[in-house]
């Protein structure tokens, strides 16, 4: 923080295309996507033309006791995109979301008569946000340890961190998971309500991507162990990793998944937990039996946001989105072959319109480059000097552009993160 405090920080004061632009008038092309939730720019869209109608018409009408048309109509659509999801639950963020999950997932048993699965499962390496429940799956030492005190148990399955790329070592590395996973489960199964991971991909934990049939065979376990299995999708549906559903591209099969980010096209604060009737209908009985969900904010189901949603979906099937964004992540896979050829980058990883590369120096993390300061400060102030604004996680370069990036943009967002390693590069080996 006191870092920060003595930065020359930019404001942003307003938005063109792709480009962020401060109170000086400098444009910088936004190369995260608005902390990973931008689809479609900056620019006045169909999505922000229905919000700014919506608003007009009535910006917010409670859900307690009532409905309203935007909220009802997007249910109704998204339902048939989520295959397998029947009931819709929003909330404002994605951290809440994944609280809704946990708390539905818990009251679940006890509704059905089993108040000894209290306890959860989670992968190491995840992270789900900052709320109690999302630090207690996700505890990430360096980011929530002042926070323990708050923070429930949670039981910790192996994250399949593969950095040998090889097929077997993949294939060995997913038996290898599994196997601790059906351990843990096997042991723990009868107090634990849930499994909760991230969908396709762990982001926040490093650009960790699953090998093929991983997220499957972790289905297949918690249905053999009578576990309900929790998704979060906030960062990694709505095609960051090239599919609109990544549960259905994983062949996977959940009783819960939590969407946010690129929900509302990144315009909104909604975020939405999505069950099945299964989990629904352990809610329903006598008003006496006191099984319905305690839960709710203010704003749950904000008509504008529920508009928003609402025309972001329409326009992703009216522009084909799905299939720009499997081209432009084509076109990724090719680039990515150039940061090869740089001896600090290791461990490409990539998928859809996300990629991680790791910067090391004679087998260890890059953490300080000398005269230059922190490494993730540098590459940020870098990146700002050509125009383009990044944020790396550490020594870990992250290529997570807008959805709907041109490939013009996409082209110089590459270049300029190439042209930021190669000088990191040139800064380390004159050091030694």
């Amino acid at each position: 923080m006191r870092d920060w405090n003595s930065t020359d920080n930019k404001v942003i004061v307003r938005g063109k295309g792709f480009y962020l632009i401060d109170t000086e008038g400098n444009k910088y092309l936004d190369g995260n996507a608005s902390m990973w939730c931008n689809v479609w720019g900056h620019s006045t869209n169909k999505v922000i033309g229905t919000m700014v109608r919506q608003l007009r018409t009535i910006p917010h009408s409670t859900l307690f006791g009532l409905s309203n048309a935007p909220s009802a109509k997007f249910a109704e659509k998204f339902v048939k995109v989520a295959k397998g999801m029947q009931k819709i639950f929003y909330s404002d963020n994605g951290s809440t979301a994944v609280e809704v999950a946990m708390k539905m997932a818990l009251h679940y048993w006890i509704n059905k008569g089993n108040s000894e699965k209290k306890r959860f499962i989670s992968l190491e390496h995840g992270y789900h946000g900052d709320t109690v429940g999302a630090m207690s799956l996700g505890y990430i030492a360096k980011y929530f340890r002042a926070y323990k005190p708050l923070l429930t148990r949670v039981y910790k399955a192996p994250s399949p961190y593969v950095s040998d790329t090889s097929s077997k070592a993949e294939k060995d590395l997913v038996e290898d998971c599994i196997e601790q996973t059906e351990s843990i489960l096997k042991k723990y199964s009868s107090e634990c309500s849930a499994f909760v991971m991230e969908s396709g991909a762990q982001i926040a934990g490093g650009v960790i991507i699953y090998p093929s049939d991983y997220q499957m065979k972790i289905s297949k376990l918690c249905k053999k162990y009578d576990v309900l299995l929790i998704l979060d999708e906030i960062a990694t549906g709505f095609g960051r990793l090239g599919n609109m559903v990544e549960y259905l591209a994983q062949g996977s099969r959940p009783d819960i998944v939590c969407f946010g980010k690129a929900l509302t096209a990144g315009y909104f604060p909604l975020a939405i937990t999505a069950t099945t009737n299964k989990i629904f209908d352990a809610f329903l009985g006598c008003y006496s039996e006191n099984k319905q969900f305690y839960h709710g904010h203010t704003f749950t189901g904000n008509a504008i946001g529920c508009a928003g949603a609402l025309a972001n979906l329409e326009l992703y099937e009216k522009t084909n989105l799905i299939t720009k964004i499997k081209r432009n992540s084509e076109y990724l896979a090719k680039r990515l072959k150039q940061f090869k050829d740089l001896s600090i980058v290791k461990n490409i990883r990539h998928k859809g319109l996300l990629a991680g590369l790791d910067l090391s120096w004679k087998g260890k993390p890059i953490k300080i480059i000398k005269d230059k300061g922190i490494i993730n400060y540098y590459i940020a102030q870098e990146s700002l000097k050509e125009g383009v604004f990044i944020r790396p996680l550490g020594n870990t370069m992250v290529i997570i552009p807008p959805l709907a990036i041109n490939r013009y943009e996409l082209e110089k967002l590459l270049d300029v993160q190439f042209s930021i390693v190669k000088k990191i590069q040139g800064n380390i080996s004159s050091s030694f």
